[in-house]
């Protein structure tokens, strides 16, 4: 067992009762109602100390909703300490006072946008969507994207246009597990790492892999590939919980990442299982407060 407390990077909870989720009619095994209860006994005797909350793609019309909902989850549990919900990037200006509006709550740490799905590559570089990205930098949020390996190229455009914007990957880059696609998607990473400070969550490798078959060392040629090419100090694990339980249980995830890094000494484990995902969220625990 992993002998530090965690931060969960990335957490999703969504109510079925409260908002409509169209993508989850394609996914049965997770189609239903998940709460932190549920996490709690998820996560069994492992301590989390703090939740970064991620939207879960309900449907646009219902993105305030979703973020008043989830504020609200966040004051009755005080571990729920990050919020990144969903914002319409795209429109450009028109999205300025929203934007500024979701960064008064400090708990709100920046947008998330899936382009993984868009039919059009060039979705990320259009004028709206990069003056939306631009405006994230100036309230103070941070742009997580969620992408497949294809969009790389794009997404160095959309960071060299936003200099004034931090930027979170998640999944890695969605790499081809399944298949052993390493490349292009090795390559792709190394460029994003090289486009400044940003960082990349250390989760969705078994999701990416053979859902029923996978083994550590099917992932294991991904997971040294980022760990090279990021480091230690800007890779921040999540469960993507409940996502994930396509692929694996929370605890089988967890001891996964823990068997895919014991490479690295004590101090490097506990930047990646936390210290990072404090730093990158701006957030305060009993653990960094030692």
């Amino acid at each position: 067992m992993i002998p530090f407390p965690l931060i969960d990077a990335h957490l999703h909870i969504w109510d079925l009762n409260r908002f409509q989720y169209p993508w989850l009619a394609g996914v049965p095994a997770i189609n239903r109602t998940y709460l932190l209860p549920d996490y709690d006994r998820a996560r069994g005797g492992y301590k989390v100390e703090a939740l970064v909350f991620v939207q879960c793609e309900c449907k646009p019309e219902q993105h305030l909703g979703e973020l008043a909902w989830v504020q609200s989850v966040a004051d009755a549990d005080p571990r729920l300490k990050a919020i990144v919900p969903w914002a319409p990037l795209e429109t450009g200006e028109a999205v300025a006072a929203q934007l500024a509006s979701m960064a008064a709550d400090p708990r709100v740490k920046g947008i998330r946008r899936i382009i993984q799905f868009e039919d059009d590559l060039d979705f990320c570089v259009q004028s709206g969507f990069i003056r939306g990205v631009q405006l994230l930098g100036e309230v103070g949020l941070h742009c997580e994207l969620t992408i497949a390996p294809c969009h790389f190229p794009n997404v160095l455009k959309l960071i060299q246009a936003c200099p004034g914007t931090l930027f979170i990957l998640d999944h890695v880059g969605n790499p081809d597990i399944a298949a052993g696609g390493l490349q292009p998607w090795e390559n792709s990473l190394k460029l994003f790492a090289a486009s400044g400070p940003h960082a990349c969550k250390f989760s969705n490798f078994v999701c990416n892999a053979d859902l029923q078959k996978w083994t550590v060392g099917d992932l294991k040629p991904f997971a040294d590939a980022v760990i090279e090419t990021f480091g230690p100090d800007r890779l921040m694990w999540g469960s993507d919980w409940p996502h994930v339980l396509r692929a694996s249980s929370w605890r089988r995830w967890l001891e996964a990442a823990d068997a895919l890094t014991a490479s690295l000494s004590e101090p490097d484990r506990q930047k990646i299982f936390h210290d990072n995902a404090a730093r990158f969220y701006r957030i305060a625990t009993p653990t960094t407060a030692k």
